[in-house]
């Protein structure tokens, strides 16, 4: 199957699974990860985190090393046994080279100090959603679906301001994002991809189109 006729389709919403003791960092992530886009989950443990992917599997671990009981490695060793699909992606405050050895064994994406800005973070899973993209099936497309794709159009708001057929370079960029958004079926990660923009630029983009009465689907 040649590229032109397929594409891979990254999730809507990538589910990333927190395991982290610490309840400050744990709290944190759990109220950032939403506003990128994320489906999050939390765990204090790897038991705790084991359950949680049984139930249903991550597309994404954020993890620390030290953890009470089983150790983030140790944890995150057996996930890929499980589901090799996984990324992983390493926030801890006592780093070692043997610990960073088999992070790279076992194909983590970031090994990241703690304490890790989410600049750092963003850029990690950013990779971490590459990655997860290129382990999905792809996706065959019909000539009859990219012909719609060209035929879609963004709706207009009857009170946008005057010019918005896209005559500045605001409206330009407006209707270029909203028409990759329509191409790619309201996929946010697929869309940010093909913009080569982060998911956080992308989101704000959008809630502030919504702002401003432009539909989004």
């Amino acid at each position: 199957m040649s590229t032109s006729s397929a594409q891979l389709r990254p999730p809507v919403s990538p589910r990333v699974l927190v395991v982290e003791d610490e309840a400050r960092l744990r709290e944190l992530l759990e109220r950032v990860l939403p506003g990128w886009g994320f489906e999050v989950v939390a765990a204090r443990s790897a038991e705790e985190a084991m359950r949680l992917a049984e139930a249903d599997p991550p597309d994404i671990i954020i993890l620390d090393l030290n953890l009470p009981g089983e150790g983030g490695l140790s944890f995150f060793r057996r996930v890929k046994q499980r589901w090799p699909n996984v990324q992983g992606i390493v926030q801890t405050g006592f780093g070692s080279v043997e610990s960073a050895k088999v992070a790279i064994h076992l194909e983590v994406v970031e090994f990241l100090t703690k304490p890790a800005s989410l600049g750092e973070l963003e850029q990690a899973l950013d990779r971490a959603l590459r990655r997860v993209s290129t382990t999905l099936p792809v996706i065959p497309t019909s000539p009859a679906d990219d012909v719609q794709d060209r035929q879609d159009t963004i709706d207009i708001p009857d009170d946008a301001p005057a010019g918005a057929a896209g005559k500045t370079l605001e409206e330009v960029e407006r209707q270029h994002i909203l028409a990759t958004l329509i191409r790619h079926r309201g996929n946010r990660t697929a869309t940010a991809s093909a913009l080569g923009i982060s998911r956080r630029t992308l989101y704000y983009k959008i809630e502030e189109y919504e702002k401003q009465g432009f539909k989004v689907e």
